[in-house]
């Protein structure tokens, strides 16, 4: 089974990509999807102890979080090592659980997958990109967002010039979604012949 990590800074149409390489038959993680689960059941007692008012009703409150940890590296980083165990945790159940299943390619949909060494741990890197004036445009527009949240998201993120230099695959949402359609079915005819990590 072919493993793909699936990465891209904030606003360049990952999750959308994500939605396609399911829609072409990859089975597919998402680490967000993960963790948003995580926010309401194992991940809440451990989060309470580290940040008490993040916790509201049973549940982390997303926003509250936000508003404690971002831009406060030593905070972000006690939030990191509680989470990123637990959703690599369900990641490897999740491959276990494709192969079983004889899926051939799998993708681990991970924001920060280059910026936490993860590169390494897939065959190949795919990495989803767009102009910047694209990038901040599609941002700005979410609800709640601000210049200085936004400034404070790129900041925890690796500039996407330097993303791309370490992809084996990119594929440039500014181009539309057709583009990237073609773009997802050409990776998945491109990686059929590679040997995977474990030589399968």
């Amino acid at each position: 089974m072919i493993v793909l990590g699936l990465t891209g800074s904030v606003g360049m149409g990952k999750s959308t990509t994500a939605a396609l390489f399911r829609a072409a038959g990859a089975a597919v993680h998402d680490a967000d999807r993960s963790v948003h689960a995580l926010y309401r059941g194992r991940a809440v007692p451990l989060i309470e102890a580290a940040f008490p008012d993040a916790v509201a009703d049973g549940a982390v409150d997303r926003a509250r979080l936000g508003a404690i940890v971002l831009g406060d590296d030593a905070a972000m980083k006690r939030l990191e090592a509680i989470v990123h165990p637990l959703v690599r945790e369900e990641e490897a159940a999740f491959l276990a659980g494709a192969s079983a299943a004889g899926r051939r390619v799998a993708v681990l949909d991970v924001p920060l997958l280059l910026e936490t060494g993860r590169g390494r741990a897939v065959d190949a890197v795919v990495v989803v990109t767009a102009d910047p004036a694209v990038q901040r445009a599609r941002v700005l527009a979410r609800p709640g967002m601000d210049e200085a949240r936004f400034a404070a998201i790129l900041a925890r993120q690796m500039p996407d010039a330097e993303k791309r230099r370490r992809a084996h695959f990119l594929i440039d949402t500014g181009h539309g979604m057709a583009f990237a359609e073609r773009a997802v079915a050409a990776i998945l005819r491109a990686v059929a012949p590679i040997r995977t990590r474990c030589g399968g």
